[in-house]
């Protein structure tokens, strides 16, 4: 059972998994996913506010684990965005300060390792992982596919799996360079097996910003408000996945926001396949 769930943690809506649970010495997990908010125009705030041009965000992502004893495991995560800007919100505005385009290129590469330090019928685990300034930004258009930053991010995580469930949460912080702000990451988990090839889960996530950075964002960039800085989020989230067999699946996740600031007021649709070496 606890294999399974540990396959279900893994398909969060979120660009990476925090969960307590390592692989075995020598197997590997990988999972394809492609995660998409759908074409949007407005962006959480105080008040909430428009985009200049309607924006559409994809993301093409390889998320790979590989356990080098059992209870260290290192992970990565591989995204490629695929953004565009569109039409304008407004048709009438005399100036348009963002230029129509589209963008694709490599986000933030992530890299880290997860160990457990505790494992009797709980888990405790600490991570740390890594995210490189591997993102494009495109002045005109005012497009990002990555935070101007690398961001290190330690998180500890806890979980148990029962019979036909899990629990498991996690809280930890993003520390970026290049004067971002910093941010607090709080989280959680329940999942349950419905059938015996099907998995159901909820999630809740938050990201708070510290505001403690100064960095300067181009006007365009603020005007699209991709990976800019100071963003936060109170999400939510469902998760399924079916099992075709013992080493091979498919998973699908939906998660919204209650609140934020400066994130896509729209809801984040992923589809995913994994395959367990």
């Amino acid at each position: 059972m606890k294999k399974l769930a540990y396959l279900l943690l893994l398909t969060t809506v979120t660009a990476f998994s925090q969960s307590p649970w390592t692989q075995k010495k020598g197997e590997t997990y990988l999972q394809l996913s492609f995660t998409t908010i759908p074409t949007y125009s407005e962006l959480f705030g105080n008040p909430d506010f428009t985009t200049e041009r309607e924006l559409n965000d994809n993301t093409l992502q390889l998320y790979a684990e590989y356990g080098i004893s059992d209870k260290t495991t290192l992970i990565a995560n591989l995204p490629f965005k695929f953004v565009a800007s569109k039409d304008l919100v407004d048709a009438s505005a005399p100036v348009a300060l963002t230029a129509e385009e589209s963008l694709t290129s490599l986000g933030n590469i992530q890299f880290g390792v997860r160990h457990n330090f505790y494992n009797k019928k709980w888990l405790i685990s600490g991570q740390l992982t890594i995210g490189a300034n591997s993102g494009t930004f495109d002045a005109p258009s005012g497009l990002r596919t990555g935070y101007d930053a690398w961001t290190f991010t330690p998180t500890i995580s806890v979980g148990r799996g029962f019979n036909d469930w899990y629990i498991q949460a996690f809280t930890g912080v993003d520390i970026r360079t290049n004067d971002y702000s910093s941010n607090f990451k709080l989280g959680g988990e329940v999942g349950y097996k419905a059938i015996s090839w099907l998995w159901l889960a909820g999630f809740l996530d938050g990201v708070a910003s510290f505001t403690n950075g100064d960095v300067i964002i181009p006007p365009t960039n603020a005007l699209t408000g991709l990976y800019v800085n100071d963003q936060s989020y109170a999400a939510f989230g469902l998760k399924l996945i079916g099992e075709f067999d013992d080493n091979f699946g498919a998973n699908f996740g939906f998660g919204g926001a209650f609140d934020g600031r400066r994130v896509a007021k729209s809801p984040a649709l992923t589809l995913g396949l994994y395959y367990k070496l």
